[in-house]
């Protein structure tokens, strides 16, 4: 009897150390889930309905300030290297496609480089189904800017290592797949 006793206050005590073992290490997780983490800003949820073919191209944002959500008619992006619409840039953006917009009448190498390793060449069909990393030609965005649905990060420069980071961290990433 003793030792069944002996051996239910062992076990006891275990289980009460486990416990407090796995409350210590969860109170020191900074990982959050379906939380606001990861690379670049969170940007505002503007929606994202899809307008009808008969609605207007929604307007033009400012060069340096390229929307990450909102309204917008469907327009795929067919072509890469050249300026997008708005209504192309969000469609892209929806699908869960990332957007690398570059002030340069060419996109840098770096990027080329990146786009490869990460998605591979520019293929419609891949940005259709929201797999392709996109450069698009946007004067006067200042530099080297990366998008995805609700994200940005503004890079220090093309071969900044953050934009592998934001690629990886959002690419096939939609709506329904962000906070």
């Amino acid at each position: 009897m003793k030792r069944l006793a002996l051996l239910a206050a062992v076990v006891l005590l275990a289980v009460a150390a486990f416990v407090g073992l796995i409350s210590l290490l969860a109170s020191r997780d900074s990982s959050q889930l379906g939380g606001s983490s990861g690379p670049g800003v969170l940007e505002p949820d503007r929606g994202a309905e899809r307008l009808g073919a008969d609605a207007p191209a929604t307007p033009a944002s400012p060069p340096a300030d390229p929307p990450t959500s909102g309204p917008h008619k469907a327009e795929a992006v067919t072509r890469e290297n050249v300026e997008l619409s708005d209504d192309q840039l969000l469609e892209a953006l929806q699908l869960g496609n990332v957007v690398i917009a570059y002030d340069a009448d060419n996109p840098p190498p770096a990027l080329v480089t990146l786009q490869e390793d990460t998605a591979g060449p520019f293929d419609p069909e891949l940005a259709a189904a929201g797999q392709a990393v996109i450069l698009a030609r946007r004067p006067g965005v200042g530099g080297v800017v990366a998008l995805a649905w609700r994200r940005k990060l503004a890079a220090a420069a093309p071969d900044d290592p953050k934009l592998h980071d934001f690629v990886e961290a959002y690419l096939g990433q939609g709506p329904s797949d962000q906070p």
